[in-house]
């Protein structure tokens, strides 16, 4: 990783860590509400990254993540993220616990490296030849969380929230190969499930 960004993600850790009074003088809204923890769903092999709740009743969120992908599993990958979900029904399992069963959301992938551009080589490629980047993708997603409100069940935690969910996704160069390739590709193929969990303060 690129050590200029390492720098910007300790210094902002740094901030986030420091005592109330050094927090007032940083702007409230640029404090993130989450921190989350993903394995797969085409954002790295793991990727960790912060969130940030929408709208007065918490139905939405953004979250910024950086994912990695080891020589291991098919890398070594990079890949910064920008998350948007929103869950529309609630159900409330008991007075510490609620179900989000269904939670559309979309979100955009950038693969770092110079294996990836946001657009073909023009004086190899004709314009249009290949018409997606390889460095950019963006996806639409459904999920499902399970939310626990971790003061009620373990106050001594410090946390406002533990969630954990899954999430099934697919992006622009799956769905048009899905509809051109007609039966050479299953539904399976193209949409890549990932699981995670989030931690609220």
């Amino acid at each position: 990783m690129n050590t200029k960004y390492l720098i910007g993600a300790l210094f902002v850790v740094f901030l986030l860590t420091q005592p109330n009074t050094a927090k007032a003088q940083f702007p409230q809204r640029l404090v993130p509400k989450s921190a989350l923890a993903q394995y797969a769903g085409s954002i790295g092999f793991l990727s960790a990254g912060v969130g940030y709740e929408l709208f007065k009743n918490d139905r939405g969120s953004l979250d910024f993540m950086y994912g990695f992908v080891p020589i291991n599993q098919g890398g070594r990958l990079h890949i910064s993220t920008i998350k948007f979900a929103y869950r529309p029904f609630e159900i409330e399992l008991n007075d510490w616990a609620k179900l989000y069963p269904v939670n559309p959301g979309a979100f955009i992938s950038y693969h770092f490296g110079p294996k990836f551009d946001f657009q073909w080589d023009k004086d190899t490629y004709e314009k249009g030849y290949y018409w997606w980047s390889t460095a950019l993708r963006p996806h639409i997603s459904l999920g499902t969380e399970v939310k626990i409100d971790t003061r009620k069940v373990a106050p001594s935690l410090g946390i406002k929230s533990l969630s954990v969910y899954s999430e099934f996704n697919t992006n622009e160069l799956y769905l048009v190969s899905y509809f051109q390739n007609a039966g050479a590709l299953s539904v399976t193929d193209i949409f890549k499930l990932g699981f995670g969990v989030r931690v609220a303060f």
